[in-house]
């Protein structure tokens, strides 16, 4: 300790918001040097090197082969996927002295299957697997919560090339498995869930989330085993009925309510209907919002849902990607003078509105507005919603008969109790970190980038493809998050930076003398070892440093030693127990070998 490059901080870094990001800072494992970027300290790689270590062996297990890529690539192969347009302002773009175009990776698919291609040409040379552990770079608009959600990080990205998709199915399934193996042995509580591949693309998709209350991804999970992260959760839609024998819609005065809770007032004061009072429910909220296309084309978009869910931006995102989205701003309504602010109703809207031409993204190129339902409007149900006109709403407009829309989306807030979509029971919320994501791709980049082997027929066929990832530097921090208490971190053994601290603790060369031959004779049994050799430091010091550091075992030389003990301490549990210090190595290593076997293999 007296000459490892460490310096222990006693106070909170004043920009952490959680506890791995205050700690991994406080005990000198990581430094910040910008927003969502931190160098590494000695402490901090030993750990990362095991937990990289862990993700090899079981990548190594299932015949994945390891390369590495640059980071800095040429702009052509993301032009020719499309994705150096739809990652729009995610990615770092820069250019050389020449004015060539380049981008720091965020992934590299196109890479991994122009190598393929560049070397592999027949149906035998498949299937194939092939993985990187490589530093990767996306800019975050709003970096946060330390090494969680970073603007630079470490990601382990495979790839699986097959011939047809039952090939495809078993390379999925082996990395699925790999995954679960992965994250078990690092101590990981994890959950699958169904997730949206969003401008990845595939056919399927399933994220690996940490439950943690920290977590930024929302996901869901029922009684019966349905998972799925919130923004892939499609909603069990009632049956479409017949409108027939419904009254005809009616306009009617509501005055000031230009809210769903003033309408929801207004019309049991003025419009009572003698079975049951107006609810939230009843009325159909029209909200307003921006799109950003990748090309920066700015579309309003009005989405339709019942008056008594909000809109999940997240969701909405989801099924809008690559534009982006926000709620429209007022210069965005003051380009669309029949949108009447409180009183927007279907009438004006998509193929309800003005005649309109279509862009071949699906926007409106004429200024028209795109109109999508959430699916519990469906077919014959009847609403209240505005009527285009200050202070007046429609009464019984059916959807279906009265009004029709663009289509439908996935928008709306996802809330405990709601059904499950498969009906297995209703839905309990829980908050997680993504530590890990799979794709199945099938030819999404191998067709744009014509990666093609020969059958056995000899006719040329489209690779199809898998994408797996981890977040290396994301499990980290799951892993310090899941594993401190108020004194600090406690690393689970297999990813701790040392076996065991030796502390010695007292004014005594004897006590100084003993400590590091102790060291010596740990180490000589194979244990790694952090010995606080530190002269002139108090032992409340040192003890709290041990604390704040997180190694799972210490022993301690102090005043004991003069009574024929030496103190080994427990950090997980706190239990301590005296010994001579001729058995304190056996004792040590016994108590290391059995952590690592208790730790799932």
């Amino acid at each position: 300790m007296s000459s490892l490059f460490v310096r222990t901080l006693r106070e909170d870094p004043a920009d952490a918001e959680v506890a791995s990001h205050k700690l991994l800072v406080r005990a000198g494992y990581i430094r910040r040097a910008a927003p969502g970027i931190y160098s590494w300290l000695p402490l901090g790689l030993k750990v990362l090197a095991k937990v990289e270590r862990i993700v090899r062996e079981e990548m190594d297990a299932i015949g994945a082969q390891e390369v590495h890529f640059p980071a800095l690539l040429p702009k052509e192969p993301y032009e020719a996927t499309g994705r150096w347009v739809e990652y729009g302002p995610n990615i770092f773009r820069l250019k050389d002295r020449k004015q060539a175009d380049y981008l720091l990776a965020p992934t590299h698919e196109e890479m991994f299957t122009l190598l393929v291609k560049d070397l592999y040409s027949s149906y035998k040379d498949l299937p194939l697997a092939l993985y990187q552990i490589q530093t990767k770079y996306r800019d975050e608009a709003r970096p946060r919560a330390g090494l969680i959600r970073g603007r630079e990080f470490i990601m382990k990205d495979a790839y699986s090339f097959d011939v047809d998709d039952e090939g495809l199915e078993r390379s999925y399934n082996l990395q699925r498995e790999a995954y679960q193996r992965i994250f078990n042995r690092l101590g990981l509580e994890f959950v699958i869930v169904k997730a949206m591949s969003g401008a990845m693309g595939g056919s399927r998709s399933e994220e690996f989330l940490h439950p943690t209350a920290i977590g930024e991804d929302t996901f869901v999970r029922s009684p019966g085993g349905y998972a799925a992260n919130v923004e892939a959760v499609t909603t069990p839609a009632p049956e479409p009925v017949s409108p027939d024998g419904l009254p005809a819609a009616e306009v009617l005065d509501t005055p000031d309510s230009p809210t769903i809770e003033t309408l929801v007032e207004a019309a049991n004061r003025l419009h009572p209907r003698p079975d049951r009072p107006w609810t939230a429910a009843d009325t159909l909220k029209n909200v307003v919002l921006a799109l950003t296309h990748p090309d920066g084309a700015r579309e309003v978009v009005v989405v339709g849902l019942p008056g008594d869910r909000e809109v999940d931006l997240k969701r909405l995102q989801a099924g809008v990607e690559p534009a982006e989205v926000e709620p429209a701003t007022e210069e965005d309504l003051k380009k669309h003078p029949e949108l009447v602010k409180g009183y927007i109703g279907p009438g004006v809207l998509g193929p309800n509105g003005a005649p309109r031409a279509d862009g071949e993204d699906g926007s409106r190129t004429d200024g028209a507005v795109r109109y999508l339902l959430d699916p519990r409007v469906a077919r014959g149900t009847a609403w209240i919603t505005g009527a285009d006109e200050d202070g007046k709403h429609v009464f019984g407009l059916v959807a279906g008969r009265d009004f029709t829309a663009d289509g439908t989306i996935e928008a709306a807030e996802v809330r405990e109790g709601d059904p499950a979509p498969d009906g297995s029971g209703p839905l309990e919320l829980a908050r997680g970190i993504e530590i890990g994501h799979i794709f199945a791709l099938g030819r999404k980049y191998a067709a744009a980038l014509d990666l093609k082997v020969l059958d056995a027929n000899g006719k040329a066929v489209t690779v199809t493809m898998g994408s797996y990832g981890i977040g290396v530097t994301r499990a980290l921090a799951a892993l310090a998050e899941a594993n401190h208490d108020d004194k600090g971190l406690v690393w689970p053994m297999q990813v701790a930076p040392a076996h065991v601290h030796v502390l010695a603790t007292g004014k005594g060369q004897e006590i100084f003398d003993a400590a590091e031959r102790l060291a010596r004779e740990l180490e000589a049994a194979g244990l790694e070892v952090l010995y606080d050799d530190r002269p002139k430091v108090s032992a409340g010091v040192k003890f709290a440093d041990a604390e704040l550091l997180g190694v799972p075992l210490s022993v301690v030389v102090g005043r004991g030693l003069a009574d024929g003990v030496v103190e080994v301490r427990r950090r997980a549990t706190g239990e301590r127990e005296e010994i001579a210090p001729e058995l304190a190595v056996a004792r040590v290593r016994e108590l290391v070998d059995e952590a690592l076997t208790e730790a799932p293999a």
